[in-house]
């Protein structure tokens, strides 16, 4: 009979749904407390901190002029920015897919590069680019194993779809000033989890087979960040933006945007009240990963040449190796530095 049950469920039942959050069942209530534990995890880890990032950002924006903006978006950029679109996701609040800018009038495109060369030119985020819908994800596969609480789920927020043909166009145009340092693996493109696994491996391997003299020991420290994509100092990360000099109008439409995003909870068919996203970046959208690794990208370049070495990052994730204690301590104390500094707490794991 239990493997009968085992199969039956393995078939027809899906595992990670869930239909009680909190001890509740009835689908607005779940939705609401989404939205007040969404609303809470959006905020900073230090207010005296935020408050000086704050008042750094003001000094250094009053004075900034930044690059010259690119050339225009044309309409062969956004065709093939709408093509490259992925099909099957989730419609937005209006009800629109890829698909259906896909397979628009002919006309769109064009339409669309005027629209977003306006954007950057009037420095301005039409209304309806700032609403999204969260999606409440369970982290754990199984739902039915525990009693679940919002605690138990992350969010994906779903943008207007117009919206990220928008942020992919700028992905084109100013790529090249939101590269990050090559110790980064996460959100690039033919690099990923092997790549990071592979470079840890080569390096460890070249310690202890005798790449030093006589052969050296290895000391590996993980560091983890308590909800980083929530957490993202809105000030901190313009003020990075300004060291790389993006232009002023890409800077203010970014300022427009990100300062004033809503975000719904959706929970089966129900929506919640809108709550205002004053910290962190939306993850689901398509700009978030690469600002995200902007935003913690000098933790690296401020160690030396040879520290550099010593350090991988896939998204939060962040590993630190070295071969001596001292080596370790050195390059954790300039992390936990940065990280302060931009108001990200952190965790240290164990130490082997």
């Amino acid at each position: 009979m239990y493997l009968y049950l085992k199969c039956w469920r393995s078939k027809f039942e899906t595992r990670n749904r869930c239909t009680q959050v909190d001890g509740s069942i009835d689908s607005n209530v779940v939705a609401n407390k989404f939205a007040n534990h969404f609303h809470k995890t959006y905020s900073c880890n230090n207010a005296s901190r935020a408050a000086e990032l704050y008042s750094q950002y003001l000094t250094r924006r009053h004075e900034y002029q930044g690059l010259p903006l690119p050339e225009d978006i044309d309409v062969e950029l956004v065709s093939r920015v709408v093509y490259d679109l992925k099909r099957g996701k989730a419609a937005d609040l209006d009800n629109l897919t890829a698909k259906h800018i896909l397979y628009s009038h002919p006309i769109l495109p064009c339409l669309l590069g005027r629209l977003f060369n306006l954007i950057l030119l009037c420095s301005y985020v039409p209304s309806a680019f700032r609403p999204s819908y969260t999606i409440p994800i369970p982290k754990l596969q199984d739902c039915r194993t525990k009693a679940m609480t919002t605690d138990d789920f992350r969010g994906i927020a779903i943008s207007p779809v117009i919206s990220k043909v928008f942020e992919h166009c700028i992905l084109y145009r100013f790529g090249h000033l939101l590269k990050t340092i090559d110790n980064q693996f996460g959100f690039k493109k033919g690099r990923g989890c092997t790549n990071a696994i592979y470079t840890i491996r080569k390096t460890v391997e070249h310690f202890v087979d005798g790449g030093c003299i006589g052969g050296s020991t290895v000391n590996l420290c993980s560091i983890d960040l308590s909800k980083a994509f929530d957490k993202v100092n809105h000030h901190a990360l313009f003020i990075k933006l300004m060291k790389r000099n993006i232009p002023n109008e890409l800077l203010t439409v970014l300022e427009n945007w990100i300062g004033d995003c809503h975000t719904c909870i959706k929970w089966n068919d129900v929506t919640s009240m809108f709550i205002k996203i004053d910290f962190g970046v939306r993850q689901g959208s398509v700009l978030s990963p690469h600002l995200f690794a902007i935003y913690i990208d000098d933790m690296v370049t401020h160690l030396h040449a040879r520290q550099r070495s010593f350090i991988v990052l896939y998204a939060d994730d962040i590993l630190i190796f070295a071969p001596s204690i001292q080596e370790l301590q050195t390059i954790v104390s300039i992390c936990e530095l940065e990280l302060l500094s931009i108001d990200m707490c952190s965790v240290l794991a164990l130490t082997y």
